[in-house]
């Protein structure tokens, strides 16, 4: 009985060592295992703050808008992925160097009392071209008689190729009428504005190829001491030919600012006006008193005189 329970003895304790080996071995495998594969593992990415702001570091705008503020999208002028946007004005292009002259008359005027204000805020010699019978003609041609550097100028209706389709004033000439009718109505203007000390033609594509209907017209303007600037709104007009004839002081429009209304645009012509102030010596450009004009002009107008040109009115520049 006593060697059974001896057996008995050694067969247990031989499966306890068994055992314990087992564990053992696991262990050791779990160990080792953590060891083989935990490099594998990939750590969370810790983010890293945003770098301070340098001077070597600006970001660029979500768009243009202090370039081209105030434009609509038809003219706003189109970006590719590739180009560099630099907040603020567009860098004006290169010019020759030179002076000259520059007179800029604008048209329609008579309309509005604010936009002679504007105009005249700009602190640069203008001249405003009248349309007698617009509703406060006679309040902006006193407004600018009172203004020293604006001068006035008589705005006479004619008839367009488009008329009777496109309107005309009331007061306008029509190649239809008789000369003394012609010669009455430009009295009546004269006598209207007598501020004026010239006059250049509104519209007028039909009437100013006519030399028998512009004759009255530089007759009278000539007697009443006016002189006469040709709009040139037709490459057949007469008007300077007839004028030179007659030994009116007269001049020729050399520029349109404002066919388009944008900035862009009416900026870019009076830059094509300055290049060519500069080739001549003198030039006249016409515009009109739409805001997008009142804008570009009292942006760029001021700095002319760096740019060297003289800002002028339009009698200094007839001969």
């Amino acid at each position: 009985m006593t060697k059974s329970r001896r057996n008995r003895y050694k067969r247990n304790r031989g499966g306890s060592t068994y055992a314990a080996l087992g564990i053992l071995v696991a262990v050791l495998l779990a160990v080792g295992g953590y060891f083989l594969f935990a490099p594998r593992m990939k750590s969370p990415k810790i983010p890293l703050p945003p770098p301070p702001p340098s001077a070597f570091y600006s970001p660029l705008p979500d768009k243009p808008t202090a370039i081209y503020e105030g434009l609509s999208s038809a003219h706003a002028p189109s970006l590719h992925t590739d180009e560099t946007l630099h907040p603020g004005k567009p860098a004006a292009p290169p010019e020759q160097p030179g002076t000259g002259r520059l007179a800029i008359i604008v048209d329609d005027m008579g309309t509005s009392m604010q936009e002679a204000r504007a105009l005249a805020g700009i602190r640069v010699p203008l001249t405003f071209s009248i349309i007698p019978g617009l509703r406060n003609y006679r309040a902006v041609a006193s407004y600018a008689a009172g203004e020293g550097a604006i001068e006035t100028m008589i705005h006479i209706p004619m008839q367009p190729k488009e008329w009777p389709q496109r309107r005309l004033e009331a007061n306008g000439l029509l190649v239809s009428m008789a000369d003394s009718e012609i010669r009455e109505r430009i009295e009546g203007l004269v006598n209207d504005l007598p501020q004026a000390s010239g006059a250049n033609n509104h519209m007028g594509s039909e009437f100013t190829e006519h030399d028998d209907k512009m004759q009255p017209v530089l007759e009278v303007l000539k007697r009443k001491g006016l002189f006469f600037v040709d709009s040139a709104t037709s490459s057949k007009s007469v008007g300077l030919r007839l004028s030179r004839g007659m030994q009116l002081k007269s001049a020729q429009r050399n520029v349109f600012l404002d066919n388009e209304q944008n900035v862009e645009y009416i900026t870019g012509q009076i830059n094509q006006a300055v290049r060519l102030a500069k080739k001549k010596g003198e030039a006249i450009a016409i515009c009109h008193p739409h805001a997008a004009t009142i804008k570009a002009l009292a942006s760029v107008l001021p700095g002319m005189e760096r740019r060297g040109i003289t800002l002028v009115t339009a009698s200094q520049l007839v001969n």
